[in-house]
């Protein structure tokens, strides 16, 4: 017999719309400027608890990898038992564990406050979306629903350096974590308030073998990359890891190919277009999306920024993913999507490489233009990655797309920000080690993780005035030559997805 529907669902409220569209929109915002905000104060992060640059790595990609990993399971867990409740529960957790963040007295305590913290943003996104989708049923309101929730997301993403820089110049890096706790009590009794309970009656059981296997594989991945530059990649440590990955690899695609009821359908990877789609998704995660992490460390470790100045310096950034979401609309209307996802990926490869150019200026304008139009790429990818992983797929596997799409965003994240900090620490340990030799300085041993990691007022002080004048500007140049070889490596991975949806995106009709 079917459930009887709340009231709010007979007579349906414009006011009461809105509130849960406010309320839903706001925890998805919230995980989203957590992360970006704490880019910003990385730094500072690294200086106060005395942290490895392996260190810093964990704080952004443990909360990304639980993310990820969370994220489809938690959507199936809402549906089961009740999107409001798990929302509610969503909201506590969070609150716990950024608590336990801001109260993390080392950089080990605060990257597992940050797992922890990554699961219960899954447990607040997931089902905020769901309820979103259950409180707008027509097609117009459910697309003037989801425009609204764009528009609060993308305003996030401008506000959230502005944001982290005054936490940081202000109050200190941990209440970049503590201001979560107001918020998350105001959310929870508006939540209380407005959002009314809904669940799937006839819901698919969970996949448990697949995501201990996949988030296996994602760990093992981002273990060799963060890990991997520090104890070299000859160690046997290294290879027993990388081996366990892999095994975990092929039994969560064999798990997958066996489930009756898998996380991810492996056959829907038969049609070109949507294997198009999703590398271009991927892509634009792992070279444009990640830079909200990946410049503000730039701009306060390689040009000496304060954490305002580079909040406020990423702007353009900021500003041009904001807006160009709307230009790729206006495209779509002359081009198809294989179209508008090349063009973005070419800006974006465009903006990476006029990103190593200004590395090696002292002037701040090409550096502007140079992460505007990275974001310009940014936001045309941001608008049109979804749409074609959609479009390319039936409309009775929507809900598997999505969660595909959604998946390769974060594993794009995670995997990005975990090769760029491998190719950036490899960079900067070369450079700098040759260059304090040709000096004919001799440093001490944990010189070069601590100029690594960003901590170079510690690296510094063991050393006179007249030598640290020396190595001041050699930690500066082994900066700006590890973000170089890090922004090449970006506009490669660019281009060269951009070739590949090219070539697999040719007919981009449904597959069947």
């Amino acid at each position: 017999m079917p459930t009887a529907l709340p009231s709010s669902a007979l007579s349906p409220s414009p006011t009461r719309d809105r509130a849960v569209l406010l309320v839903a929109s706001a925890g998805c915002a919230m995980t989203v400027l957590d992360a970006n905000v704490v880019g910003v104060v990385l730094p500072a992060i690294a200086r106060d608890l005395n942290a490895s640059f392996a260190d810093i790595e964990w704080v952004i990609s443990a909360y990304v990898l639980c993310f990820a990993a969370m994220l489809l399971p938690a959507g199936s867990i809402a549906d089961r038992y009740g999107r409001k409740r798990v929302f509610k529960l969503g909201i506590l957790a969070f609150a716990a564990t950024s608590l336990f963040c801001g109260l993390a007295p080392s950089a080990t305590v605060l990257y597992l406050a940050r797992a922890g913290q990554g699961l219960s943003a899954a447990f607040l996104l997931a089902p905020a979306l769901a309820v979103i989708g259950n409180a707008f049923h027509q097609p117009e309101a459910r697309n003037r629903a989801w425009a609204a929730w764009g528009g609060v997301m993308g305003l996030t993403m401008v506000l959230a350096p502005l944001l982290g820089g005054l936490i940081g110049s202000l109050l200190g890096w941990r209440w970049a974590f503590n201001i979560n706790l107001p918020i998350c009590v105001i959310l929870y009794l508006a939540a209380c308030g407005c959002i009314d309970e809904s669940r799937e009656p006839d819901n698919r059981p969970l996949d448990t073998v697949g995501i201990l296997f996949f988030t296996g594989s994602m760990f093992s991945a981002t273990w060799l990359l963060i890990v991997g530059p520090a104890i070299g990649w000859h160690s046997p440590t290294v290879t027993i890891v990388a081996v366990l990955g892999l095994l975990c690899l092929s039994a969560f695609l064999r798990s997958q190919s066996r489930n009756p009821h898998p996380l991810v359908e492996l056959g829907l990877f038969r049609s070109k277009p949507f294997v198009g789609a999703v590398i271009a998704m991927f892509a634009y995660a792992s070279t444009a999306q990640v830079m909200a992490s990946v410049l503000p460390m730039y701009l306060q470790n390689a040009r000496g920024q304060t954490v305002l100045t580079a909040g406020a310096s990423m702007l353009p950034f900021a500003l041009a993913m904001l807006v160009f979401p709307h230009v790729g609309r206006r495209l779509s209307a002359r081009l198809d999507s294989r179209g508008v996802l090349s063009i973005g990926l070419a800006v974006v490869a465009i903006g990476n490489l006029l990103m190593i150019l200004a590395t090696r200026q002292a002037c701040g304008y090409p550096l502007i233009g140079s992460m505007a139009i990275l974001g310009m790429g940014g936001g045309l990818l941001n608008g049109e990655t979804q749409k074609a992983i959609m479009s390319t797929l039936p409309h009775g596997r929507a809900g598997m797309a999505s969660g595909i799409s959604t998946t390769s965003r974060f594993t794009g994240i995670l995997l990005g920000f975990s090769g760029f900090g491998a190719v950036l620490a490899s960079s900067i340990h070369h450079y700098a080690e040759a260059a304090t030799q040709r000096a004919g300085l001799h440093v001490a041993a944990n010189y070069y993780d601590q100029i690594i990691a960003g901590d170079l007022d510690r690296a510094m002080a063991a050393y006179s005035p007249a030598v640290a004048a020396v190595l001041m500007p050699i930690a500066r140049d082994s900066y700006a030559v590890g973000f170089a070889s890090a922004f090449a490596l970006a506009a490669a991975m660019a281009a060269a997805c951009a070739l590949a949806v090219q070539l697999l995106m040719r007919d981009a009709r449904p597959a069947r």
